[in-house]
């Protein structure tokens, strides 16, 4: 599918990932034979599959988390960059941001898991004792292997994605593309301007369950933005619904009155730095995000309606009631 705007033609090519969808919108040359880009693009999110899906028996995550404990893996080289990029928002997150929770996700049915834990065993596994991911591994970064000191299973959702994102703009940096705006369901990157000299722009949603409704747009240039929330993804057990971000240190889903923090950066750093915000809370998460310069904007749940606190390099900007 194309446009011609000013001398340049508009593609827009999408495909199948990770559950979800992947898209990529970029000016070119009129007349572009897109067969091999569309081939780049397909291949990029494909090895990110291959190595960090949680759902795939063969994926090199799942090789690492079926490993005996102290034995040495070798792991590809983007999979333990991810590693280690999660070990580091963990750390400078004071914990929120974990990645060693893939037996909590599997039990409250986030995972491959056909359906939750009844609530009896979910309260057991939430007793069992429990180790961050960063006392869990030892890691040698240069040589692309770790091992486990203890039990643990490793969840990348939060990460994988905003990592497959990048991927995807590094395909088309490799095809020759100079404008272009990629995404993996929200989570989306943009390089240049548009032909007009515009900026991307791309939607905020409310945070409606069940709906997609538009609460505002941002633009993006030369910079990448990921949103976690708690209206995207739930299961009900007993009667309740329960949001599918979890809280490292209850081991249970979140409750906070923040329903979403958006979060601008590289795409990797953005996914992981938006959960992490979104699991400190409504007054933890904007005191951090100042305290580390961030651009984030935060939509607090205030009755029924939401407040939307904006912070762009560390200071606050506005807050203001959104409807």
């Amino acid at each position: 599918m194309s446009t011609e705007t000013a001398g340049l033609q508009r593609y827009s090519l999408n495909g199948p990932t990770m559950g979800s969808r992947y898209s990529a919108l970029f000016y070119a040359a009129p007349g572009l034979d897109t067969r091999g880009i569309t081939e780049r693009l397909a291949q990029a999110v494909a090895q990110v599959e291959q190595q960090m899906s949680g759902w795939s028996p063969e994926s090199d995550l799942n090789r690492l988390n079926a490993a005996p404990r102290h034995r040495w893996i070798s792991v590809p080289r983007e999979l333990m960059k991810v590693i280690t990029t999660a070990l580091r928002v963990s750390e400078q997150s004071r914990g929120a941001f974990e990645i060693a929770v893939g037996d909590l996700v599997q039990g409250w049915g986030f995972g491959p898991a056909l359906r939750p834990l009844e609530l009896p065993a979910l309260r057991e596994l939430r007793r069992q004792p429990r180790f961050p991911a960063g006392k869990a591994l030892v890691l040698e970064p240069r040589r692309h292997r770790l091992r486990k000191r203890g039990k643990v299973r490793l969840d990348l959702n939060g990460i994988a994605k905003g990592f497959g994102v990048d991927e995807l703009a590094r395909a088309l940096d490799a095809a020759g593309i100079r404008a272009y705006l990629v995404g993996i369901d929200g989570e989306m990157r943009a390089r240049g301007r548009k032909p007009n000299g515009q900026p991307w722009t791309v939607a905020v949603e409310k945070p409606l369950r069940g709906e997609r409704q538009v609460m505002g747009v941002m633009t993006l240039e030369n910079a990448a933005i990921a949103t976690s929330g708690d209206y995207r993804q739930w299961v009900e057990i007993a009667g309740q619904s329960y949001a599918h971000t979890l809280d490292p240190a209850t081991g249970a889903p979140l409750k906070n009155q923040l329903a979403a923090v958006s979060v601008v950066a590289s795409c990797m750093l953005a996914d992981a730095w938006a959960t992490a915000l979104l699991v400190l809370g409504e007054v933890e998460g904007p005191r951090l995000a100042r305290e580390r310069g961030m651009d984030a904007l935060f939509v607090i749940r205030d009755g029924t309606r939401w407040r939307e606190v904006f912070i762009i390099g560390g200071q606050l900007q506005a807050e203001i009631e959104a409807r």
